[in-house]
């Protein structure tokens, strides 16, 4: 018992010291455990096996899965439009909306999504990110209590229960104290919180498509010589391929996009053809989107007998045509030593080594209208090419310079596909057999992970580096410390002191004990961890005074998930604090009326709801 105690205050302190990420400090705490005899191999291994990791892993992806086909995107920029030039509406949205999302998608991913389109909000209506990034991580630690699934706390909670034989809770179960605790959160930073969040100045504004594109068209102009013509029944295009007609050559016409009349994905025939090469075959009725100068496109188009069709070029439209899940645009800059230099490069050529297309360049800040290009160092390209490839581009080309994370952008697509809906559909199909407990918890998230990666909703190199290894790990090297505190006695020893001296005045001064305790753990280390801990402690407490265990289980999860005191106790409040400035004692100030309100209120509904 001794020695458990000592690795215990060792791996809190290591924790809390942060030297070490989370993942290496509890591998080091269950080898402890292994090394000095308290458990066996099986015992000290079980966590990797548990269905508590199995299914977290599994929920990263169907997150990732939402994430990457538009659905996160599209309703954070949604409910940022609704706000409109209100910082108190934006509050009231960003605190709302980071909730419900993160009901459903992992803590983190909600923050990574809403981070960028709040900041830009927040700049658009005259206001700071610091006035409103702060409700945005609060509120997904609180969204995460509206379901089963919504943050690892609660699925920890639960399988407790099963493993001593209990009922497991229901998939919408905690959204019984999770919608009163979000709309708590709501009215505190409408009405209180505004007050005391801080207003820091920062220049770190994110990398925003919408905006970005309206630069592109400004600098580049990239609006320009761009048309879309449709091939007629007539035209000597249709059942040819493009390699026939050296369209760059002889007419100085490069083909960027094709678009079918029909689709049959079961042959291969998609909607479109996103980069055309030689062996791209024409066909009657495919909308093709073009470069080239005016001149050189009324020659194709009686050349060709083509129909042109109307164009916009403005930001919506140029974004729906270059832009989607798969396929993103990137700033290109040319170095001294690029293997580009001297090279003539026609605009919209796709360049299939590197897997990119070059649609507009800008020399010394003014646009090049020519042709071709004559490449010198400094010069500045747009490309488009699939996320993958734009990302990977310097290590196909050395000495290039690519402006922006490729991949941040990708996330921040909010156009939807066929993708979107499976990933949605996946995401219904695992809560209904949740709800209707037709599978184990596990099984349903795997299911739907699965389909997602076998459909190509989330490609599985993102799928890998969708999930987050270092909490998976960490929840998996956890485990056994649980089983440590049963087996030696310390977890018994702990829940009797909580019991004599606060189980004898009644179960609520009990379970007032066990949410300071478990949110006191929380500010300083990882809330999985913190539940791993607690668990096996509030379960013994509540059997020793012969009262139901679930209040008690039910208070570990939320406390869990309360660590509104420091930057370091959750991901997302580390992730704000840089784009929002903040330092500790912002946190502490925010904070600290938020958790005493939620301490109240729990304390209050949770024997109501679940009575002892």
């Amino acid at each position: 018992m001794t020695v458990l105690l000592i690795i215990l205050a060792i791996t809190i302190i290591l924790f809390i010291w942060g030297k070490f990420t989370p993942d290496i400090v509890a591998l080091m705490s269950m080898l402890s455990l292994f090394l000095t005899g308290i458990l066996d191999l099986p015992e000290t291994l079980s966590g990797f096996s548990n269905p508590t990791v199995i299914m977290i892993a599994s929920l990263f992806i169907v997150g990732e899965g939402l994430s990457q086909t538009g659905w996160t995107a599209l309703a954070g920029q949604k409910f940022v439009q609704w706000a409109g030039k209100s910082i108190p509406k934006l509050l009231v949205l960003v605190t709302f909306g980071s909730g419900v999302l993160s009901g459903f998608v992992s803590n983190t991913g909600t923050v990574a999504t809403l981070l960028p389109v709040t900041v830009s909000a927040a700049w658009n209506i005259g206001t700071v990110p610091s006035k409103v990034l702060m409700p945005v991580a609060f509120g997904s630690n609180t969204g995460g209590l509206l379901t089963l699934t919504g943050t690892p706390p609660n699925i920890i909670a639960s399988n407790a229960l099963v493993e001593k034989g209990f009922e497991a809770f229901s998939f919408f179960e905690f959204a019984l104290i999770g919608v009163p605790l979000l709309l708590i959160s709501i009215l505190y930073f409408r009405f209180i919180g505004s007050k005391l969040l801080p207003k820091n100045t920062t220049e770190n504004q994110p990398i925003n498509i919408d905006s970005e594109m309206h630069q592109w068209i400004e600098n580049y102009s990239i609006d320009k010589n761009i048309y879309r013509l449709r091939i007629r029944s007539m035209s000597p295009l249709v059942d040819t391929l493009m390699s026939t007609w050296n369209f760059e050559e002889k007419y100085q016409v490069s083909v960027i996009r094709l678009k079918r009349k029909s689709t049959n994905r079961l042959k291969g025939i998609k909607a479109f053809v996103e980069f055309p090469t030689p062996d791209t075959e024409l066909r009657y009725h495919d909308i093709i989107t073009v470069k080239g100068k005016t001149e050189a496109i009324d020659k194709f188009i009686i050349a060709f007998q083509l129909a042109v069709i109307p164009f916009k070029k403005d930001n919506d439209e140029l974004k729906e045509e270059f832009i989607n899940q798969e396929v993103g645009m990137a700033e290109m800059i040319i170095t001294p030593k690029s293997l580009f230099l001297g090279h003539s490069i026609p605009m919209g050529l796709y360049l299939e080594q590197a897997g990119i297309q070059l649609l507009a360049a800008s020399r010394n800040n003014k646009p090049l209208i020519d042709t071709n290009v004559a490449v010198k160092a400094g010069d500045a390209f747009i490309i488009r090419g699939t996320w993958e490839r734009i990302e990977a581009l310097k290590n196909v080309y050395k000495n290039l310079v690519i402006s922006g994370s490729p991949e941040s952008m990708a996330k921040n697509v909010d156009t939807l596909t066929y993708k979107s809906y499976i990933s949605l559909t996946m995401l219904l199909v695992m809560i209904v057999l949740l709800v209707f407990k037709i599978v184990p918890g596990a099984i349903a998230a795997m299911i739907a992970a699965g389909v997602i990666l076998l459909t190509g909703c989330v490609p599985m190199a993102k799928a890998y580096k969708g999930i987050s290894w270092i909490s998976v790990i960490m929840i998996a090297a956890m485990i056994p410390m649980g089983l440590a505190l049963q087996k030696t006695g310390v977890a018994e020893l702990a829940a009797n002191s909580l019991v004599s001296s606060l189980g004898s005045i009644h179960p609520i001064a009990l379970l007032g004990g066990i949410f300071l305790l478990t949110t006191g753990f929380s500010q300083a280390i990882n809330n999985s961890a913190t539940a791993v801990l607690m668990a096996p402690i509030a379960i013994i407490a509540a059997t020793s005074l012969n009262v139901s265990p679930e209040p008690f289980m039910i208070v570990v999860a939320i406390s869990a998930s309360t660590a509104f005191l420091t930057p370091v106790g959750t991901t997302t409040n580390a992730m704000v604090m840089a784009a929002g400035d903040y330092k500790f004692i912002d946190y502490l100030k925010v904070g600290a009326p938020l958790l005493l309100l939620f301490f109240s209120i729990s304390i209050v509904l949770v024997p109501i709801i679940w009575p002892f």
